[in-house]
């Protein structure tokens, strides 16, 4: 793996761990086994890390929770595949994201510190909770989710009980308690078809 590769591997699992404020560039020396030369001879900063560590973070944020995905597929069928993929292929992986969701951790933590890459994390929430609610809009001009079925607050329960389970993983990392959640939404979804 190239020396910027491993800074960028090792950060990701650092800034899981500790945040970004919680991280010195020591700390991602010591882990990448590189040298204060070789991390500048990369990155301007520890700023200019964040925004390659976050690009990884969402490239392996895609990879595991749209896999499967389809455009042919039921849109229903698409948000209970995505709510898996999310609690076991993404909440639960601990090689990568080993204290936990790094989105949450990062956008707690630099909301006032650091507003403007909170900011930058805040879209990715943005275009996730935007995404639940295109499919299950969709699924209701399928017919395949009831007529009286308010698509927006649907939207909002799914998208905060994901947060609410991924914070509360975050801390015990248990999964009693993330698994609940989901099947609880699963089944939300389930009861709502037609």
């Amino acid at each position: 793996m190239a020396l910027k590769d491993k800074i960028i591997v090792e950060s990701l699992k650092l800034f899981s761990l500790r945040g970004f404020m919680g991280t010195t560039i020591d700390d991602i020396l010591k882990a990448s086994n590189a040298s204060k030369g070789g991390f500048y001879n990369h990155f301007k900063s520890k700023e200019d890390l964040f925004f390659e560590v976050l690009k990884e973070g969402r490239r392996i944020w895609r990879q595991r929770n749209l896999v499967g995905l389809s455009q042919t597929a039921p849109p229903l069928a698409n948000i209970r595949l995505f709510l898996e993929n999310f609690r076991d292929r993404y909440l639960k992986d601990a090689e990568n994201f080993p204290g936990g969701c790094i989105f949450i951790t990062l956008l707690v933590e630099l909301k006032d510190q650091r507003p403007h890459l909170a900011e930058e994390i805040n879209r990715g929430f943005t275009g996730m909770k935007g995404m639940i609610r295109r499919y299950l809009g969709y699924a209701q001009e399928l017919g395949e989710l009831k007529q009286d079925v308010d698509v927006e607050a649907m939207t909002e329960m799914i998208f905060n009980g994901m947060l609410g389970a991924t914070i509360t993983y975050n801390v015990d990392r248990t999964d009693i308690h993330v698994d609940t959640t989901f099947n609880f939404l699963i089944s939300y979804l389930a009861d709502s078809q037609t």
